[in-house]
């Protein structure tokens, strides 16, 4: 019996011994913390990602040496078509080299012997691998589309988040007039509308009026006339802007409106107006910081919609930004590709969900994240 004991109580000072620095830690700096567990967290969650995007890959038809295979039998049956047969574009390739090309980018391995040298490559070497298609690098093919796409999406988010915020806060205030009831209704039909239709329906308006441009991006990079492709740039986005303003502002006003009206029911509020405090005193001083909570949670949710909407925004209005890189990626297995894009946007979602529940401990002093 006393073993017993004396085994217990060894198990549990060496629990104590081991957990010992992370309590400490927790307790001397508990955001620091709680910011180290969610990126450890966050790691861990783009391992398993990335395991399961190559398991996903892997069980599509076919591979990208059979994608090559089709375009070169596509080739030969233009050039046979054109008069053309037996020209270089019209080779296709035998069993054998098929065999050995396979071999070349490794997709003779399982799934998870290609991911695991895909890792070492990348953490070790920190080298995103080259495009198996285009044997371009990987990271020389997303820079330019990933500064593309993170421009388009903030100034999206930095529009959508102003004009919710004062809309909802009107609006609040003009709870059950008719300029409330019309607000409230186009912000469920833009919001229910399918923005795939609202993209096309736009285009169609630039291609038939002439007022707006049916590509998204200048003729002209940004190098050779900066300040000429700013107000390009400007121009040429606007359909596309109006399509996801339109698509994220109403569902974003109407919580903030909605949080807007639960607070000016609170006890607290009609404390202060009691007090003869001012009414917009009571709403911007009182009532709005309220309303940051809801909108800072799901801020990071409504990034990551704003970059899954870019997709469809891309194709249609031929924008170059990742999303679209990621569709031709997909289209042609180009594994590489396609796990360094998504393993971007991954992150970008778990990263702004931590940045969230940061702004969250800054604007609301009763959040605290430490031990109970």
């Amino acid at each position: 019996m006393n073993n017993g004991n004396s085994f217990v109580y060894c198990i549990k000072s060496a629990g104590h011994v081991i957990s010992y620095p992370w309590t400490r830690f927790q307790e001397k700096a508990p955001l620091a913390s709680y910011i180290t567990g969610r990126f450890v967290t966050m790691i861990a969650l783009l391992f398993l990602l990335g395991f399961a995007m190559f398991g996903l890959m892997a069980l599509a038809p076919g591979d990208v040496v059979d994608q090559m295979m089709t375009q070169q039998i596509l080739s030969s049956a233009d050039g046979k078509a054109s008069g053309a047969a037996g020209s270089k574009a019209g080779t296709t390739f035998s069993a054998d080299q098929m065999a050995a090309m396979r071999a070349e980018y490794g997709l003779d391995k399982p799934f998870y012997m290609q991911y695991f040298k895909w890792l070492d490559r990348v953490v070790v070497h920190h080298d995103l691998g080259v495009s198996l298609v285009s044997r371009a690098p990987v990271w020389f093919l997303i820079k330019s589309r990933l500064v593309n796409s993170v421009v388009l999406n903030l100034i999206s988010l930095v529009f959508i988040t102003a004009f919710s915020f004062l809309l909802g806060i009107y609006f609040s205030s003009k709870v059950g007039t008719n300029i409330d009831i019309a607000a409230t209704f186009f912000a469920l039909f833009f919001h229910a509308f399918p923005g795939i239709l609202l993209l096309i329906l736009l285009q169609l308006f630039a291609s038939v009026t002439g007022l707006f441009p049916v590509t998204a991006y200048p003729d002209f990079p940004f190098s050779y006339a900066p300040g000429r492709f700013t107000f390009s740039y400007a121009y040429h986005v606007f359909l596309p802007l109006l399509a996801s303003f339109l698509g994220g502002v109403g569902g974003t006003m109407r919580m903030i409106r909605a949080t807007m009206l639960d607070q000016m029911g609170m006890p607290y509020i009609m404390a202060l107006r009691a007090r003869g405090i001012s009414e917009k005193r009571v709403y911007l001083n009182h009532a709005f910081r309220n309303t940051l909570n809801p909108y800072i949670t799901g801020s990071a949710n409504l990034l990551a919609s704003l970059f899954s909407g870019s997709l469809v925004l891309e194709i249609i209005f031929a924008y170059p930004g990742i999303g679209r890189l990621m569709y031709e990626a997909v289209l042609q297995e180009d594994i590489n590709l396609v796990l360094a894009n998504s393993m971007f946007i991954s992150a970008l979602v778990l990263v702004g969900m931590v940045v969230s529940d940061i702004l969250l401990a800054v604007v609301d002093p009763r959040i605290r994240y430490g031990k109970v």
